[in-house]
């Protein structure tokens, strides 16, 4: 049967600009990713605040964090595919631009309906996941892939800032302030990135169609694979980051700054955790720490499950931080290294896709198991489980992985 095919994986010996480069456009690319991401999440630590507000249910405080990762999802094969053929700089600065609309909209929305519509467009930010991804890929080779992808996905500490400073702040000077702040930080990265930012030289260029280029992603076996893998890892990290501060305050009775506090810690680790599992992809391959992460997220869950004391359940929550952070690192190492280059943006597009939607099922799904038997252990039993059904998918799937050479090193 013919097979549609990519150019192989290779990476041309960067010349002494190129290297000179590469920090500047990570460091441009980690921020401009954190400052996004701190868009994304701006109703989450503020839902408590919103649920008093307007008396919402569970089910509705539910769907009104999980409303951004729609966009925040679906918009990343678009924009992949856009920064395959634009570059990361131009891409970046224009959505950075575009995502202050939302924001200053949410700055004075004061009704459920507004919420969820700003919200919806508020999910342009997480959407830039999928820009930085192909913009940093390209300005390194190979053997340092997965841990300049783990540094750049550190951007998600933007979500932990979000739940900090924001709640914080509205109850300092006001909620407005919460977002306009931000617009005010959106507005600088696409300035700076218009100013001072750059793609690397000699970039692979797509000039494809769109939809060709997705479908031949789409069919790459190893896409799909990592697809799959994503959906648990780093939609188990957005589940946690949107409902932690809810799950928190129900549970333990936590007040709303203390809940979103914790929320922000368990962020924070996961984020760290994020280049440590890049750097071990990049020297024994993703698949081993795809495995240990998703035994240790399974065995956190069954713990958090019990909804032990508040200590304990502190060290089940943060050792599966940890493990989805490693987790996550892990599968952009793989992308990094085992996709064609030119492919890069449209199959992380692909895959952030995935990971995004696999953040907005779980706290649907835990808003209505609450609200039905007024506890979250079912919940979190699910939660164990499709993290078993990950490892065995991995050692199914990506097992022949493990004994592979970890990079392509060029030349």
């Amino acid at each position: 049967m013919a097979q549609e095919t990519l150019p192989p994986t290779t990476s041309p010996r960067r010349p002494p600009a190129a290297a000179a480069g590469r920090g500047l456009a990570l460091a441009l690319a980690t921020l401009g990713f954190a400052v996004n991401f701190w868009a994304w999440s701006l109703l989450s630590p503020l839902a408590p605040r919103y649920q008093e507000l307007l008396g919402l249910s569970p089910l509705a405080v539910s769907v009104m964090v999980a409303v951004p990762v729609i966009v925040g999802s679906l918009g990343r094969i678009p924009l992949g595919a856009l920064t395959d053929r634009y570059g990361g700089r131009i891409v970046f600065a224009v959505l950075s631009f575009a995502v202050i609309v939302p924001v200053l909209f949410l700055a004075f929305a004061t009704s459920y309906p507004a919420l969820l519509a700003g919200g919806l467009l508020l999910g342009l930010g997480g959407a830039s996941f999928a820009v930085g991804v192909p913009f940093v890929n390209a300005w390194f080779p190979p053997e340092r892939r997965g841990f300049a992808l783990g540094i750049y996905g550190m951007g998600n500490i933007g979500t932990a800032v979000s739940g900090f400073v924001s709640p914080r702040v509205a109850s300092a000077i006001g909620r407005p302030w919460a977002f306009l702040i931000v617009a005010v930080g959106l507005a600088a990265v696409g300035l700076a990135f218009l100013v001072a930012g750059r793609d690397a030289p000699n970039r692979p260029r797509a000039t494809e169609p769109f939809l060709t280029r997705f479908r031949a992603a789409a069919r790459l076996p190893i896409a799909r694979d990592l697809a799959v893998l994503y959906a648990i890892t780093f939609g188990g990290f957005v589940a946690f980051g949107v409902y932690l501060p809810t799950f928190l305050k129900t549970v333990y009775g936590l007040g709303t700054t203390d809940a979103a506090t914790r929320a922000a810690g368990f962020v924070v680790l996961a984020t760290v955790a994020r280049p440590v599992g890049g750097w071990l992809a990049d020297r024994v391959t993703g698949v081993p720490v795809l495995r240990w992460a998703l035994a240790v997220v399974a065995v956190g869950a069954v713990v958090a499950a019990f909804q032990p004391h508040i200590v304990p359940a502190t060290v089940a929550f943060l050792a599966i931080a940890a493990a989805l952070g490693f987790g996550n690192g892990a599968v952009f190492a793989l992308v990094g290294t085992r996709v064609p280059a030119a492919a890069v943006g449209s199959v992380t597009g692909l895959v952030g896709a995935a990971g995004g939607l696999g953040g907005f099922l779980p706290p649907i799904v835990m808003g209505l198991v609450y609200q039905a038997t007024g506890d979250y252990a079912i919940g979190l039993m699910l939660l164990s489980d499709v993290a078993l059904a990950g490892l065995v998918f991995t050692a199914w799937r990506l097992g022949a992985e493990a004994g592979a050479s970890p990079t392509r090193r060029a030349g």
